[in-house]
């Protein structure tokens, strides 16, 4: 009882806690890398790609592993210090009953899995993507439960623990070298973001274009007759240098025209949709080289008919 009392037990809590959050933050986060690069490599039609979420989620992850499995290193190394000075603290029910919860998630989701490959199995419906996911989960799973499981039942520290360190280390940094392969660097993403801008803004230049023949019945003259004060519309221009976007009509009677941006990258597979959408003039694909680029778009009058009131009140004015 008296060693209890000398204990430090609001510092043995804190610790305890941040180690056991610190590792299912990584745990989640390293998933989650593992999963992103199976959606990468194994795409399939059943399950659209979606370039920006993708990259997305592996620049969270990146970012959470960068910090947060370091604090989970760090915080394990300082507390087998302690252990070693204060072999009580090893032994405490703080220590205990967060392991112990650490092992009933872990059995919960490696059951859970498990039940899940089975039952899809089952159906008929397995496909290698979801395999793949599947033996990622039980992967992470099954390596915390056993070392944990090991761990629980010593009275001194298991001398797995340096060998975890340095392999879990090592899968992390392996992971997030391998992400900048795929999403590439800070830069990169930085250009792909205002290629993802242009996209966006000649979509919505491409809605206020349609707009305009419904309701004048005719194509625009210039991007500037689309300017419209009440609903406050101005064609957007280039987000990174600022110059005005092409726009070319082809043939005024056949109601064909281009959009033309220039380029900083080429799009990626799930990334050339544009982020807004305007009613069905946006279900288009804006696949895109490095450089000038242009778009040919012609409106179908079957599917985008003059609207005749806003057409008679124009002629009226």
């Amino acid at each position: 009882m008296e060693q209890e009392i000398k204990r430090n037990i609001p510092r043995d809590l804190f610790l305890h806690l941040l180690a056991v959050v610190a590792l299912y933050w990584s745990s989640i986060s390293f998933t989650t890398l593992l999963w992103q690069f199976i959606n990468y490599f194994f795409q399939d039609s059943l399950s659209p790609f979606y370039y920006e979420s993708f990259a997305g989620y592996i620049r969270f992850a990146v970012s959470s592993l960068f910090i947060v499995f370091p604090v989970f290193i760090f915080t394990s190394w300082f507390l087998n210090k302690i252990y070693k000075k204060e072999s009580e603290v090893r032994e405490s029910k703080i220590r205990k009953w967060l392991i112990y919860f650490t092992l009933f998630v872990a059995s919960l989701v490696i059951i859970g899995d498990l039940i899940t490959v089975i039952n899809i199995f089952l159906g008929g419906e397995i496909a290698i993507k979801f395999v793949l996911k599947s033996l990622a989960v039980l992967l992470v799973a099954g390596v915390i439960f056993g070392y944990y499981l090991d761990d629980v039942r010593r009275q001194t520290p298991t001398p797995l623990a340096k060998y975890f360190a340095w392999v879990s280390s090592a899968l992390i940094v392996i992971v997030i070298v391998a992400s900048f392969f795929i999403i590439g660097s800070p830069t990169t993403a930085k250009l792909m973001q205002i290629d993802q801008q242009r996209v966006n803004d000649l979509s919505s230049i491409q809605y206020q274009i349609v707009n305009y023949w419904q309701a004048k019945e005719k194509l625009p003259a210039t991007l500037a007759d689309l300017t419209d004060a009440i609903s406050g519309f101005t064609a957007p221009t280039d987000p990174e240098t600022k110059a005005n976007y092409e726009y070319i009509i082809v043939d005024a009677e056949k109601l064909s025209f281009q959009l033309c941006a220039t380029f900083s990258k080429e799009s990626k597979s799930g990334q050339a949709e544009a982020s807004y959408y305007y009613g069905n003039a946006t279900s288009q694909v804006w696949s895109h080289t490095v450089g000038r680029v242009c778009f040919d778009r012609t409106i179908d009058k079957d599917l985008y008919p003059v609207n005749t009131k806003k057409a008679e009140s124009q002629i009226v004015k």
